[in-house]
């Protein structure tokens, strides 16, 4: 090696003795529990256009049950509340691209979803089910006999999956959901296959046949969504969550957007 190669070296080692932090591996992202704790502001992605999860009401203020969890978990954080409108395409990357610190927006697990972001528990139900009036007694798919009539859009999940499930109930089929509520609306058929949110819409209009949940087809409950390896953060949502099922906040939600009670097992 030539004196000048190792002159150049000597200078350059020194140099990197000198300032280490120059050359030091990037630092782990900070905490997001900490960074919101810091900053005073928790930012919530959500819906404005999905009632009654999220919608603009009257006063032109967001409403709804994700509206109520998203200010539920800000108070408990002791932080102000920020929330961000979104749609179902743009919601995760909002959470991916740091514009937001929870996704709560009618958000479903799947294992798509949950290779790149965490769920917390489940806040809100979200099923398929079947609903009809208080006097008409239906707890399984076996007690939907002949003499029973069930309304249900054509070639929608439920309509589907109902007729797997129960082969011989006497299902009506219409080619969408007015039509479809409105056979059960006018006693046309006793029950109705249909989302929870299709039922709270029903029970909105306050009618003189209220439909109630019998039994749930398909269930794929609400979760909030939040980066990947942020335990502390998850811990206080779940935390949240939980204090929230057990002293009957969140029932009340429930019962406030959707009109029925939360599901046992939630």
């Amino acid at each position: 090696m030539n004196r000048t190669r190792r002159t150049w070296l000597a200078a350059f080692s020194a140099v990197v003795a000198a300032t280490p932090l120059l050359f030091a591996a990037p630092s782990a992202r900070a905490d997001a529990l900490d960074s919101i704790t810091k900053s005073g502001v928790l930012r919530v992605a959500v819906p404005e256009d999905y009632p009654p999860f999220g919608s603009i009401g009257p006063d032109m203020q967001p409403r709804g049950y994700d509206i109520d969890m998203a200010a539920l978990i800000a108070k408990s954080m002791k932080v102000k509340l920020q929330l961000v409108p979104v749609n179902s395409a743009n919601r995760i990357p909002y959470l991916q691209t740091n514009k937001v610190d929870l996704v709560i927006s009618s958000l479903g697990k799947t294992p798509e979803r949950d290779k790149v972001i965490d769920f917390s528990t489940a806040y809100a139900p979200y099923f398929q089910g079947v609903f009809g009036p208080a006097n008409v007694k239906v707890s399984s798919p076996a007690d939907l006999t002949p003499n029973l009539t069930v309304g249900a859009t054509r070639g929608a999940l439920e309509e589907i999956a109902l007729t797997q499930m129960a082969p011989k109930a006497n299902i009506h089929r219409f080619e969408d959901n007015n039509a479809t509520i409105q056979a059960f609306l006018s006693g046309q058929v006793d029950l109705v296959a249909a989302g929870n949110v299709v039922a709270a819409a029903i029970l909105a209009k306050n009618p003189p046949r209220r439909p109630e949940a019998k039994f749930v087809i398909k269930n794929s409950p609400c979760f909030v969504g939040l980066n990947k390896n942020e335990p502390a953060l998850l811990a206080k949502v779940d935390d949240v969550i939980a204090q929230a099922k057990k002293d009957g906040t969140l029932e009340g939600i429930s019962q406030k957007w959707l009109g029925q009670p939360l599901p046992a097992g939630l």
